[in-house]
């Protein structure tokens, strides 16, 4: 029988707490610590003050090439993988630690509005890039590294700040226009 250690249990608890604040489900906190489901539940109960929401994790590679989601995921990647290269940071830690500066950069405080990235995506993204399912392309025009299929033909492959599609950022103006009730 392997002995716990208080130390280590402490600092599974201090990164489920950690994860749950920004957002984490359930099945990361599973997949990243040792803690059993139950004091899963009870710490992101005790936290949130509500149950964790159920369902699926997201599972498509194709979320993160849309348009404003690839511009969010390619800032949160060119992050990451700086970390893991430049400051010697790996696993959940590395995602974290991205998140937390991706999160930096996505704040405006005229906008309430959630960052298009949650931990979650950004976690899920890792795993895609560590699986080999999406990999960095070099934009032609600008030369910025941007989310793509990891076996696609890039030769010629532009990025979407570069080419914006015709329909980015309409969302916004109809939301704001006030249609008017009929009596």
């Amino acid at each position: 029988m392997r002995k716990k250690s208080v130390i280590t249990e402490s600092q599974e608890i201090q990164l489920a707490v950690e994860l749950v604040n920004l957002g984490a489900r359930l099945q990361l906190l599973e997949s990243e610590t040792s803690l059993s489901r139950e004091r899963l539940l009870k710490i992101y109960k005790e936290l949130k003050g509500a149950s964790p929401p159920k369902g699926m994790l997201p599972f498509s590679t194709d979320w993160f090439l849309t348009w404003k989601p690839n511009i969010n995921s390619s800032l949160f990647m060119n992050i990451h993988n700086y970390l893991t290269q430049h400051a010697e940071v790996k696993g959940i830690d590395a995602t974290v630690r991205a998140y937390k500066l991706y999160l930096e950069q996505m704040e405006n405080p005229k906008e309430q509005e959630p960052p298009v990235l949650s931990l979650t995506r950004a976690w899920t993204l890792v795993r895609f890039f560590e699986s080999n399912m999406l990999g960095m392309t070099t934009c032609s025009k600008c030369g910025g590294n941007f989310v793509a299929y990891k076996y696609d033909l890039h030769g010629d492959y532009t990025c979407g700040l570069c080419h914006i599609p015709s329909r980015a950022g309409k969302l916004k103006k109809v939301k704001d226009i006030e249609v008017p009730v009929a009596d």
